[in-house]
């Protein structure tokens, strides 16, 4: 099957990474591979540049190694979560890089490939897992996790208004059949709605299949946790930018970069700061930079992805 990929906020993303151009050799993560579109552009554009890739799905590392090999040279791979990234340097004896990209979320390729059970559209095994090694999928959420936990799920990942509804109306099916394919799921979810919601802008099932995704993958728990120590292995000058997709994401991201770039974390009450933090970064976007119109027309998987950057000081 083939995969058509398109990088997101291309040309910003190089635009807060020029300092590069002016580096030896410099060293750059890119700690969500995916199909390598983000770091085709980035060695196109630094010639000297060495990158190394982080995928926790090996289909898309063995696609990025063939839309990569002209580089291979200054391309290198490693399959595991980004947040193990900070140990598998030390590992390699890499203490310090010179720039970090996380281009968070779902990829296009987990997308289009059905058969990995990300999407509502068509008919596939409920899955979602992106490391197909690990044991939890979708299917063991949706029919094995009790209605309160899936409520927490719904409203926390999902923000999902009819969490409570849903929930039940899953529970009540799965009584009776288990709920094996996404289409199952998707058509539970649309009936669970008032139906003036069954037939919005957006399909009914995003936001339930946006957090079930979440949890099968346990991508918050480990985004603010590898943002830190993702942050320790930047060189002073160096930045690291994040791409999120969904509200959730960027609020992690937005405070993880706050704590990062303030001293003091006392309570307000406190006469004298004795918490001993300093400032280790600088906040280079005030706030997100988002797509360009041209490219949300062009593109519209990239209407809701926000870009921050932050510099190690």
């Amino acid at each position: 099957m083939k995969f058509k990929h398109q990088p997101i906020m291309t040309d910003e993303v190089i635009g807060f990474f020029n300092y590069l151009s002016t580096i030896s050799q410099p060293i750059v993560i890119d700690g969500t591979l995916g199909f390598g579109g983000h770091t085709k552009v980035f060695l196109k554009n630094f010639k000297e540049l060495r990158i190394i890739g982080i995928d926790r799905d090996q289909k898309a590392l063995s696609i990025a190694k063939k839309n990569l090999a002209k580089y291979k040279s200054r391309f290198n791979v490693i399959n595991c979560r980004f947040e193990d990234t900070n140990r598998i340097m030390k590992e390699k004896e890499i203490t310090q890089v010179d720039g970090i990209l996380l281009d968070l979320g779902v990829s296009s390729m987990q997308l289009d490939d059905r058969s990995r059970g990300f999407s509502f559209l068509g008919e596939a095994d409920l899955d979602m897992r992106m490391d197909e090694k690990q044991t939890k999928s979708a299917y063991q959420v949706v029919n094995e996790f009790p209605e309160s936990r899936l409520v927490e799920i719904f409203s926390e990942y999902g923000e999902e208004r009819f969490s409570k509804t849903i929930a039940a109306r899953i529970v009540e099916f799965r009584k009776k059949e288990k709920i094996i394919t996404t289409g199952q799921l998707a058509e539970i979810v649309k009936k669970s709605l008032p139906k003036k919601f069954q037939f919005s802008k957006n399909h009914p099932a995003t936001n339930i299949f946006r957090a079930i995704r979440i949890e099968v993958n346990d991508e918050l728990s480990e985004l603010n946790s590898g943002i830190v120590k993702l942050f320790d292995l930047l060189k002073p000058g160096a930045r690291l930018a994040v791409i999120t997709f969904h509200s959730i994401e960027d609020r992690i991201v937005k405070n993880t970069f706050k704590f990062l770039a303030i001293e003091c974390i006392c309570l307000p009450k406190t006469l004298v700061c004795d918490c001993g933090k300093k400032i280790v970064g600088k906040i280079i976007t005030k706030k997100p930079i988002v797509p360009s119109d041209q490219e949300i027309d062009e593109n519209p998987r990239s209407r809701s992805a926000k870009l921050r950057v932050i510099e190690k000081i």
